[in-house]
């Protein structure tokens, strides 16, 4: 593309990615890498719900939830998810739809271990996306579990990281008079090479 210069220069997407993130960080005034993660249920209904992304690797995208919590029974369904990243202060945002995979091992323990301990706790202590009676039972577990566990817990086997590895990655910066401008990465399957569109604003 002659004319996919400035901020999307560049023949790798997640590395525009990272580059676009970084730049958040500086502007953002809080959680710069909050992605609107959206999945469906079984009967095709959608739910979206704001979720942190934790690492943009070579291929792929990671966040990390509860393994029992709706997100991830949705996804483990359907082997797949999309997500935006706005950034208000960019005027920009990253579009991504593609197939998902667990991170369960290692990866997710060193991830887990770097969490402050309330953090750690809360995972074994709240049954995510589960009716919960009172904010006080809640806590209640909490104090239950800083006790059973003490300072260094494991992590539960019921947490762990999601991995998505795009089929289309869509970058798009607001343009003056709503002509913004937009680039699509596309591709059928995970080893086929990109093919990047720009689209109509």
């Amino acid at each position: 593309m002659s004319d996919r210069a400035g901020i999307f220069a560049g023949e790798d997407p997640f590395v525009i990615a990272q580059q676009w993130l970084a730049s958040a960080a500086q502007t953002e005034p809080s959680d710069p890498n909050a992605i609107a993660l959206a999945t469906v249920d079984a009967a095709g209904l959608p739910n979206v719900r704001m979720v942190l992304l934790k690492e943009i690797e070579p291929e792929a995208f990671v966040f990390y939830t509860n393994y029992e919590g709706r997100k991830a029974v949705e996804i483990d369904a359907s082997g797949k998810a999309a997500f935006v990243m706005h950034w208000k202060s960019l005027a920009r945002q990253v579009r991504v739809r593609g197939l998902v995979t667990r991170e369960d091992g290692p990866v997710a323990d060193a991830y887990y271990a770097t969490r402050s301990l309330p953090s750690r706790i809360g995972a074994w202590a709240s049954r995510q996306s589960q009716p919960l009676e009172t904010r006080g039972a809640l806590m209640a577990e909490v104090a239950r579990k800083t006790l059973q566990l003490g300072p260094n817990p494991a992590r539960p086997p019921y947490w762990g990281g999601f991995r998505i590895t795009p089929l289309e990655i869509e970058f798009w910066a607001d343009g003056a008079f709503r002509l913004h401008d937009r680039f699509r990465w596309s591709r059928e399957t995970k080893d086929d090479n990109w093919k990047i569109t720009r689209l109509s604003p």
